[in-house]
């Protein structure tokens, strides 16, 4: 991945690519940006310009694309550019997922955690970097560099660490000369404060919808259907880049689904849309409720200004967001916020989904009807 590749630049970047070519870069980075904006991307980046042997420009800011190191780190397999990221098991490291990390890297570094944990088949398990991947970052920085002027870790998200991130605090503090960490993280409050106070963190901004749609329209995309999904995904590429291959949100169905039976308050409806919901997974789970956010977001949004302001809802969920203008009053939209948050932090914590969903269906149910 190279910075003329990147959907876009921010300022924060920019910093970051400067202190890279003056070769001034702190040796412990915490990138952190929001879910499929370009985090990762940006990291690749950031590691093709160290690692390029014939930088090009007055500054010394851009990669040439041709030199043995530049062909390398585009296929990711550079030996002196390594990874960590969520697998699943608590035995199982990184390195056992190589071959499917550079995959997933070829088909969009724009992903997200449950796309790559699915493609792992994670299925209801959740992600995590384990103790045993610790010990292998530590191993592999130890040893000396291969080819390069740098020995680079790039950790993806380093949330998924917990409290075996202590582990690495050593080594991020102290690192062996010329060695370079890189973590791209989503939620930095789940970063122990241990990792955050010995890290420069550098907070990327999301891309605007037409440069998204810029990007959409590079991969073959119609130019009304990259437009109207860049709209949709507010700043996540992955995600627009799944609405415009498929035409909907994957999750469309299911959630007005769910919206209609906690509606009717039907218990034998409620129980099996609860029974199907527990079959998909967790890291689905999450995902899923995550986009009932974006929903109620969007319709607290129609509710206040109405159309005057583009409301970022496929045509489907548009339509029925409309009728429940009528059936649900703004103020009840903190409610539901705050119990579809909840779930998602219980589904976290590996609650039974079949009890937490069946409780939510009727503490939303209750919400809708001002019970």
């Amino acid at each position: 991945m190279q910075f003329n590749e990147l959907l876009h630049q921010p300022p924060a970047l920019s910093q970051l690519r400067q202190m890279a070519a003056a070769d001034r870069l702190p040796h412990a980075n915490i990138i952190l940006s929001p879910p499929g904006t370009g985090g990762l991307p940006a990291a690749l980046a950031v590691a093709n310009l160290l690692l390029c042997e014939n930088r090009q420009g007055e500054s010394g800011d851009t990669t040439c694309g041709t030199c043995k190191a530049c062909r390398k780190t585009s296929k990711s397999v550079h030996p002196d550019l390594h990874f960590a990221f969520p697998t699943i098991g608590s035995k199982m490291v990184s390195d056992n997922f190589l071959p499917q990390w550079r995959e997933a890297l070829r088909d969009t570094p724009y992903q997200e955690a449950n796309d790559w944990l699915q493609r792992i088949g994670a299925e209801n398990k959740q992600g995590n970097i384990s103790r045993d991947d610790c010990a292998a970052i530590i191993r592999k920085l130890n040893l000396k560099i291969f080819e390069g002027r740098y020995k680079i870790m790039v950790i993806w998200l380093p949330e998924y660490l917990g409290n075996e991130g202590n582990r690495l605090l050593k080594m991020i503090e102290e690192p062996p000369e010329n060695t370079i960490f890189l973590l791209v993280s989503e939620r930095i409050e789940l970063i122990l404060n241990t990792i955050l106070s010995r890290c420069q963190l550098t907070k990327l901004s999301a891309p605007h919808a037409t440069g998204m749609a810029s990007g959409l329209r590079a991969q073959g995309i119609a130019p009304h259907q990259a437009t109207a999904a860049a709209r949709l995904a507010d700043g996540n590429y992955n995600l627009a880049l799944s609405l415009a291959n498929s035409g909907a949100a994957s999750h469309d169905d299911r959630l007005l689904d769910w919206i209609r039976t906690c509606y009717s308050g039907s218990a034998s409806k409620l129980v099996a849309w609860t029974d199907a919901f527990a079959k998909i997974g967790r890291e689905n789970q999450k995902h899923f409720l995550r986009y009932a956010l974006h929903f109620w977001r969007e319709f607290l949004l129609l509710s206040v200004v109405g159309e005057a302001r583009e409301i970022r809802l496929p045509e489907k969920e548009l339509s029925a967001a409309k009728k429940l203008l009528q059936l649900v009053p703004p103020e009840s939209v903190g409610e539901l916020s705050t119990i579809i948050s909840e779930c998602t932090e219980y589904v976290e914590r590996n609650a039974n989904p079949k009890i937490l969903m069946l409780d939510a269906g009727i503490r939303i149910h209750q919400t809708l009807r001002g019970i």
